[in-house]
């Protein structure tokens, strides 16, 4: 399994925006060979910023590779840059790989 996180610092008193721009737009990944799941998760506050992460899952790296490089995902973001006012910097990629599954 693999897991893809994206960390996003949002400025201060846009989160509901930011939530807003997530739960309306549409990911394309239905469908998508590999993708098991989807979560966005909100963090710890700042005095300028709350942390969110997109958390998805996949069956294996190679899966979530091909995806980034899928029309899918060009679809998924189309026009991400247009809401740059609620971010402090760019997201933050992570990939993980597990090692251990209970």
């Amino acid at each position: 399994m693999f897991v893809a996180m994206n960390r996003f610092r949002i400025v201060q008193g846009r989160e509901a925006d930011f939530e807003r721009v997530w739960a309306e737009r549409d990911t394309h990944l239905d469908g998508v060979p590999g993708f098991l799941e989807f979560r966005l998760l909100r963090g710890p506050e700042a005095d300028d910023h709350t942390l969110y992460a997109s958390h998805s899952i996949w069956t294996d790296r190679d899966a979530f590779e091909a995806w980034t490089r899928s029309e899918a995902f060009r679809k998924a973001h189309a026009g991400a840059g247009e809401r740059r006012d609620l971010y402090l910097g760019h997201p933050e990629f992570e990939g993980f790989e597990t090692v251990l599954d209970r």
